[in-house]
């Protein structure tokens, strides 16, 4: 396995943390993540980042216990980059003051100016003030030793901060959400000062992946849980060209997939690759035990629960299967565990994320565990899969079940069905497909009353959902035009029994996710 150029990043409990991740893999710089917590001296021997950069996070580092890295990070001698909290637990940490005061917290847009010309604002102030994104209450207030102020804002007289002997940086705002315009700019000029080549690619990550999986694995059988989606898919072909024929994928058809998937994925499947593949269909097992259920929580744990249930019984028939490999992503992960590893701030389970029960006796890879989707999506490509693998929009693993809220019932899961492909096919047939994340209909658990060919009807009301995103952990709408709205909603009504309102979610991410549970 190459050996690649590595950045840390610690993180202090930002909910953005990941989006410098995306900053820095968009560089070819690779990266991890890694708590506070984890972070120790004998980690940072072992680990041997070419530079640091430390998170914001929600604490005050005023508070007894602040969360901080360890004193010895200094002493690497590698550049650091501090940002916001990340800013300030240097300062204290170096002996300077941060303070607690009205006046001086800054939350939303703020324009910053330069005072000084460094390498790090490389390409910035070239049309005056810098448009950044401030989100602190405590401020520095006295620089350490050795530090300069380089820029300032109305509200943060040392908004970046500076001392190149130690190669410590500073910014008081947060260079990696979109509202900060120049941002990527900031962490370009930042790997560029700490001598990154940006030698991290996905022919790189394919040479890794395929030797780990070929050195965890070993001899042994691996079957593949295979949706027919990009994660799933890449996991299996990228897995097949690590081990041959001793992966087996297991299509799990669980009565909740979409109109005619199915027979789709397996054929596409089947036509496109010389893999194993066992077709189960578990939909009574799965829709008999989700039968009345409400609650979103439960629904998952049961599909959770069921998809191990059948992984267990297939890998019982395949002799020396000892891994179950699965095409979980880092956005999984992230919300399904919080950065301290506690449950305060899971969004939702994942059906796919939190180990195996010890009965099952099967072993874990997840091979794509650290990409985010566009990753996987060029990992595809580098592995040479098919236009319509790559382009498919993400289908969740608990399938139909979570774009039903309230009870599931066979007759609402045809309604939806029905609707969603009338939907699919809209969106085709206006060429909006390809520029749209991910799009998919609810059934609301709601009748509502309308009047159709003279009669009264009492339907279903359902709602439409669009997004634009490039990995999923933020998204937008996407802004159909009302005639394309009008046109859809009457194509519903009138062709799915049982429908009879359509509306058009409009909620971003956040505040909302992009499924409805």
């Amino acid at each position: 396995m190459s050996i690649h150029q590595r950045l840390l990043i610690i993180d202090f409990g930002s909910q953005v943390t990941q989006l410098i991740a995306r900053r820095l893999r968009e560089l070819n710089v690779y990266c991890e993540i890694h708590p506070y917590q984890n972070v120790t001296m004998q980690f940072l021997r072992n680990f041997a980042p070419k530079a640091v950069i430390f998170s914001g996070g929600p604490a005050s580092v005023l508070d007894p216990g602040a969360p901080r890295p360890p004193e010895g990070v200094f002493d690497l001698g590698v550049p650091i980059l501090g940002i916001c909290y990340g800013q300030q637990i240097m300062v204290e940490m170096l002996e300077g003051k941060v303070e607690s005061g009205h006046g001086t917290a800054e939350f939303g847009r703020a324009y910053v100016s330069a005072r000084t010309a460094v390498a790090l604002l490389e390409g910035w102030f070239h049309a005056g003030d810098e448009q950044v994104w401030m989100s602190h209450g405590d401020h520095v207030s006295k620089l350490p030793v050795g530090f300069e102020a380089v820029a300032t804002s109305p509200n943060a007289p040392f908004a970046v901060i500076g001392n190149p002997k130690m190669q410590c940086w500073g910014v008081q705002f947060h260079p990696e959400v979109h509202h900060t315009p120049n941002g990527a700019r900031l962490y370009q000029n930042f790997v560029r000062m700490a001598g990154f080549t940006g030698d991290w690619t996905m022919g790189a990550y394919r040479e890794d992946a395929i030797a780990k999986i070929r050195a965890e694995v070993g001899d042994a059988q691996v079957i593949c849980g295979l949706s027919g989606g990009v994660d799933s898919s890449v996991a299996a072909v990228l897995i097949h060209e690590a081990i041959g024929d001793r992966l087996t994928c297991v299509f799990v058809d669980h009565g909740l997939l979409r109109q005619d998937e199915a027979k789709e994925v397996v054929a596409m499947f089947r036509d496109n690759y010389n893999i194993p593949l066992i077709h189960a269909d578990e939909a009574e097992l799965f829709l008999g035990e989700l039968d009345g259920q409400r609650d979103p929580e439960t629904k998952r744990k049961i599909i959770g629960r069921l998809f191990i249930d059948v992984f267990q019984k297939y890998a019982d028939r395949i002799e020396g299967a000892e891994f179950l490999a699965q095409g979980t992503l880092y956005p999984d992960v992230i919300e399904s565990v919080s950065f301290s590893g506690g449950p305060s701030v899971t969004i939702k389970s994942h059906h796919n994320v939190g180990g195996l029960p010890e009965k099952m006796g099967l072993k874990l890879v997840e091979p794509l565990r650290e990409l985010f989707k566009d990753e996987v999506r060029a990992l595809g490509r580098e592995l040479g899969l098919p236009p319509s693998f790559i382009g498919r929009h993400p289908f969740p693993g608990p399938g139909l079940a979570i774009r039903c809220p309230g009870e599931i019932t066979r007759a609402k899961l045809e309604i939806l069905r029905k609707a969603d492909a009338v939907y699919i096919d809209q969106i085709r047939r206006h060429g909006l497909y390809d520029e749209i994340w991910q799009a998919f209909v609810a059934i609301l658990p709601v009748r509502t009353v309308g009047v159709m060919g003279d009669g009264r009807t009492y339907d279903y009301a359902c709602a439409l959902r669009a997004v634009t995103s490039v990995d999923g952990m933020t998204a937008d709408y996407y802004p159909f035009s009302h005639e394309f709205l009008g046109e859809t909603a009457t194509r519903i009504i009138n062709e799915v029994k049982g429908i009879n309102r359509v509306t058009y979610d409009i909620t971003s991410k956040p505040p909302g996710t992009i499924e409805w549970e």
